[in-house]
């Protein structure tokens, strides 16, 4: 019988949440990846979740469709400008057009669900509130209010009091941390897809180097001292 504690983790295919399948690997625990297919606008997200997945060993990865682009209301899955060139000063202030309203609460609901038929009792993301682009449901006050909630939605919490923790590794370290963290987990950040507006070039997309995402990624990597391996159209 495998007595290997077994783990949700979601995937985006993003530098962050690939080094937090590695720390839940790194943990001993046996990991069950979920990405989604939300209507985002960029399917090669997918793509590096895919290979992030399969070279972090997760035990399996599945993708859930969800038709978030039916409510709109955000650059990634509507038709709208993805803010671009804004100082890092700014990043982080408000709340950008980026957001998908709800995304991480419809996410970690369906994660939620995996875990009570996988039997786990961990799930995994890779969100922080440090270097980050302003989002409400990064913070840890949702985090732990999600976490009492969950407690209170399934059947394994309320009839045998099993509590899913909610656990977010990266939640207080800033870009640069973590690319230095996947450096010592031995996390291939080439794998990896940040950018929110990539462009194609030929066969190749090109992170745009410009929206929040490339700059708060080219920021950590500049600071750890590092170049990012991914290539970019152009670079602040």
């Amino acid at each position: 019988m495998n007595s290997t504690p077994k783990a949700v983790c979601l995937l985006s295919g993003g530098m962050d949440s690939a080094v937090t399948l590695a720390e839940a690997r790194a943990k001993g625990r046996e990991v069950y990846a979920l990405s989604f297919q939300y209507g985002q606008r960029h399917q090669i997200e997918l793509e590096a979740a895919a290979r992030v997945a399969h070279e972090g060993g997760a035990a399996e990865w599945r993708t859930v469709t969800l038709d978030l682009a039916a409510l709109g209301g955000s650059s990634l899955t509507d038709d709208l400008p993805v803010p671009k060139d804004r100082a890092q000063e700014d990043i982080g202030q408000g709340v950008p057009s980026t957001y998908v309203p709800a995304r991480n609460t419809v996410f970690l609901s369906v994660a939620l669900g995996w875990a009570e038929i996988l039997g786990a009792d961990e799930i995994f993301l890779g969100v922080n509130a440090v270097d980050y682009s302003g989002y409400p449901d990064c913070r840890p006050e949702f985090l732990r209010a999600f976490e009492e909630m969950a407690q209170l939605a399934t059947a394994a919490g309320t009839e045998s009091g099993t509590r899913v923790h909610i656990r977010a590794p990266l939640l207080n370290l800033d870009k640069a941390a973590i690319v230095r963290r996947a450096a010592e987990l031995g996390v291939d950040l080439g794998l990896t897809h940040t950018c929110y507006d990539p462009v194609l070039k030929g066969d190749l997309h090109l992170a745009c180097g410009r929206c929040d995402a490339c700059r708060l990624r080219l920021k950590g990597f500049k600071e750890a001292g590092g170049s990012d391996p991914l290539p970019y159209a152009e670079q602040p």
